[in-house]
């Protein structure tokens, strides 16, 4: 697709900085909240409740450019072992609230880079996880690779505890873009990782990738993903860069003057699913893509923090500072800094700082937007049976959804309305015509093209 064919007016008209919805209410909507709450929460699910964990690891190497997560850059190991001493209390205060019945369902270790640990911590911590949980047979164990770190010990580790789906931080091969981004990553040791998980049975790999970033262009981005096609991955993400330097700093160290317009994103995006289905791969929801035997195209699409996921278990549990979990009752934020993480942890066993309780409204709207960045349609069927008279404020603004729609992004159905393949592009614009607290303010979520 070349920026000629697109609909520039449109495109910019519908260009607004709107939350990624990973979660509803957004994180930014989060409120202080006590650790008694979050024990009380955990005390009350199910005995035999199926459950997710995640465990952030806050430490890299060097700090890409790019890079919004809650991480920081060290050259020393000591910080990295004293983290995980605090990780370890946390999970077994964690462990001895949780009913003894429950089955975890899939881990996940995210970053930061969890292979800045060293391979003898990275047993240590699989074996403090499977002694203070029960695992299903079937459990998923994902965890984020930096290939730059990756060492033939620590692939033994990670498949030694059941580690079976990793997900590889590529971002770009272009050199160009890489220097721009701070992030110097050949093909060659990208390949050498993926063939080191592939030839120790680890058969499920996703790659990240991110578009929008500086001096990126279409013809750049095309051999990037013909790179990629080489390397044949399961799953591939590709995330729109969200240049937010008010609240990253190190974005301050890109130049602004290089990133693409709201155009050549929208354009980038659109080229990248042309390929990607050409190569056989199907598009999930807004960014995703999966060959189509791979569970995330045979199973039901659900949403969460890590993106698009399989994940339909009753609660997330967050591990780790910053680590945000999903229970029933609603979500709950552990400290975001390190040091305030360890400090809670060693006074209180958690280390619960923020989150927000569900009402009623909240889960009506968050399951609308869910389907809807999973599905792209919207069932006043499937609404009113779950939640019954309470959906009909709900209903009505779908209605004048379809009503306003001049864009052709809404087709009517029976019940509702489904995206159009026009549409699909702007589902989070859509999405925000659902959300009671959006805020739309520059500075605070990346552009919706």
């Amino acid at each position: 697709m070349t920026v000629s064919l697109i609909d520039e007016a449109l495109v910019m008209r519908r260009a607004a900085p709107l939350p990624r919805y990973t979660s509803y209410p957004t994180a930014n909507h989060f409120v202080p909240t006590a650790p008694a709450d979050y024990r009380a929460w955990l005390g009350a699910l199910e005995d035999n409740a199926a459950l997710s964990l995640y465990l952030h690891i806050p430490f890299c190497n060097d700090l890409c450019w790019y890079c919004a997560c809650s991480t920081k850059a060290t050259h020393r190991y000591e910080p990295v072992a004293r983290y995980l001493d605090t990780v370890e209390a946390e999970i077994a205060t964690v462990a001895g609230l949780l009913p003894s019945g429950h089955r975890v369902m899939h881990l996940h270790w995210g970053g930061g880079s969890p292979d800045i640990l060293s391979a003898a911590d990275i047993t240590r911590l699989g074996q403090t996880f499977r002694h203070n949980f029960r695992f299903d047979p079937a459990a998923e164990f994902a965890i984020e690779i930096d290939p730059r770190l990756m060492t033939v010990a620590k692939a033994d580790a990670m498949v030694g505890a059941g580690v079976n789906r990793i997900s590889i931080g590529v971002q770009d091969f272009d050199p160009v873009v890489q220097a721009a981004i701070g992030r110097l990553q050949g093909f060659d040791i990208t390949r050498t990782t993926v063939d080191m998980f592939r030839d120790r049975g680890v058969t499920s790999v996703n790659f990240d990738l991110v578009y929008g970033l500086p001096h990126q262009t279409l013809e750049s981005l095309s051999r990037t993903i013909e790179q990629v096609l080489e390397l044949s991955p399961d799953r591939i993400a590709m995330f729109g860069y969200a240049h937010l330097p008010g609240r990253a700093s190190n974005q301050k160290l890109i130049d602004e003057a290089a990133l693409p317009g709201a155009i050549e994103r929208f354009a980038m995006a659109r080229q990248v699913t042309t390929m990607l289905e050409a190569a056989g791969y199907q598009q999930l929801g807004l960014d995703h893509f999966a060959r189509r035997e791979d569970s995330l195209s045979t199973q039901p699409l659900n949403r969460n923090f890590q993106g698009y996921t399989t994940d339909s278990t009753e609660a997330l549990i967050g591990l780790g500072a910053s680590a945000i979990g999903k229970l029933p009752q609603g979500y709950v934020q552990n400290a975001v800094a390190v040091a305030d993480y360890a400090k809670r942890v060693a006074a209180n066993g958690l280390a619960t700082a923020r989150g927000r309780a569900l009402t009623p409204d909240d889960r009506l709207r968050a399951y609308v937007i869910e389907r809807l960045m999973c599905d792209f349609e919207f069932s006043g069927t499937a609404v009113r049976q779950m939640f019954g008279d309470t959906a009909s404020g709900v209903l009505q603004e779908a209605d004048a959804i379809v009503s306003d729609d001049s864009d052709g992004f809404i087709e009517p159905t029976a019940t509702g309305f489904r995206l159009t393949a026009r549409g699909r592009p702007f589902v989070r614009n859509i999405c925000a015509r659902f959300d009671a607290y959006l805020n739309p303010v520059a500075g605070k979520h990346s552009l919706s093209v």
